[in-house]
């Protein structure tokens, strides 16, 4: 008995990590989602005054479904990253955490006439996460700019 309430106490705790998927994802005025106030989420589209909240979008130019494809394949070259849709110029990834299994959301947005792809990462539940989502859109740009010098 006490196996079972242990295994269901584990199972509660890895599961209720995730969080439900945001419904206000997505491109609105060419902009993606304002990030919540707390320090968990990054994005491009941020005043750069914020630098709680504020990154960089990553510079890109080309040929624009060649540019795509560098950023769709490098968003599956990030570790336990699934694309959950896409369209021709946004993507939508989730990021899971390897022990505690937190779900992250991942946003890209192609603007070739910018020359840049906006980025926008944010945690599903908590407060803080160390430092991961920024982590994650550096990565990311590391292996876009790779992607595209190649």
């Amino acid at each position: 008995m006490k196996a079972i309430k242990a295994l269901l106490v584990v199972s509660v705790t890895l599961f209720g990590c995730s969080g439900t998927r945001p419904v206000d994802l997505g491109v609105v005025d060419r902009s993606l989602p304002a990030c919540p106030e707390t320090p968990n989420c990054v994005s491009s589209d941020e005043d750069p005054l914020d630098a709680q909240h504020y990154i960089p979008a990553i510079s890109a130019s080309g040929d624009s479904a060649a540019v795509w494809d560098a950023v769709r394949a490098a968003v599956e070259d990030l570790p336990r990253t699934t694309i959950i849709s896409e369209t021709g110029d946004y993507l939508h990834a989730e990021s899971v955490s390897r022990i505690f299994r937190f779900v992250d959301d991942l946003e890209v947005h192609w603007r070739p006439s910018e020359g840049v792809v906006a980025v926008r990462s944010a945690s599903r539940v908590g407060r803080s996460d160390f430092g991961v989502n920024r982590k994650r859109v550096e990565r990311l740009r590391e292996l876009l700019q790779d992607r595209l010098e190649s």
